[in-house]
């Protein structure tokens, strides 16, 4: 059996996992009431949840030495930190990073730790990838609105740099990309508010759902073939 295929035989014979990696540093801030709302949303669905708090759990985005890829050793030893992490990603069945976009861009906590953690031979770099079978979510709140002009800097980071750059090249076709606009609700007081970010919430909630329950997506390459 190839491990593509043990893989997906040792998820079917357990409950399904989410990992959710929140990157604010504020325990009080909008990201984080997301990533909860979508940890209730998952538990409905039938989901063990990992809650992973980057900036609470003291993760330390600063690449080292110990931590740089080895290109021609896909079976290096990197740091504990580092394999302690890339664990609970490969437990999981889909990924879903909750943060801001800040400079049209993600957090630097955020980024530190796809550098770090996403290394070569644990999350890319494999004859058989050991992403095989997730899927993600990536689940931004953007402070600018819709209509913004710059509003195509976001969706272009999600698209491009994101969805692309990070989940295909690992090897995870199957993701999915939502952005929450105005997420400051600028200007907005009272019912006007509380509106406001009830239908925030109602858009996570339906990014989520819309994660777990669309039907999988072939590779790139794989659509261009089959249209």
């Amino acid at each position: 059996m190839n491990h593509e295929a043990a893989t997906e035989n040792d998820r079917s014979q357990r409950a399904r996992t989410a990992l959710i990696v929140v990157a604010h540093h504020r325990s009080d801030s909008l990201t984080a009431a997301v990533a909860d709302r979508c940890a209730v949303r998952l538990r409905a669905a039938g989901y063990r949840v990992d809650l992973l708090n980057l900036h609470a759990e003291g993760f330390d985005p600063r690449n080292r030495p110990a931590d740089e890829p080895d290109y021609g050793d896909p079976d290096k030893t990197y740091s504990a930190e580092v394999h302690a992490h890339i664990g609970r990603v490969h437990a999981a069945d889909i990924v879903i990073p909750v943060f801001p976009v800040w400079w049209f861009g993600l957090p630097a906590l955020l980024k530190g730790w796809f550098d770090r953690v996403w290394n070569h031979g644990l999350a890319y770099g494999r004859t058989d990838s050991l992403m095989a079978g997730k899927r993600m979510l990536w689940l931004g709140l953007a402070g600018i609105t819709a209509q913004d002009k710059n509003a195509d800097l976001v969706f272009g980071l999600l698209d491009g740099p994101l969805l692309r750059g990070i989940s295909e090249y690992c090897g995870v076709p199957d993701t999915e990309v939502a952005v929450m606009f105005d997420s400051e609700g600028s200007g907005l007081t009272g019912d006007a508010r509380e509106q406001h970010y009830r239908r925030l919430f109602a858009e996570a909630d339906a990014a989520v759902d819309k994660a777990i329950t669309d039907a999988p997506k072939l590779p790139r390459d794989a659509q261009v073939g089959a249209s």
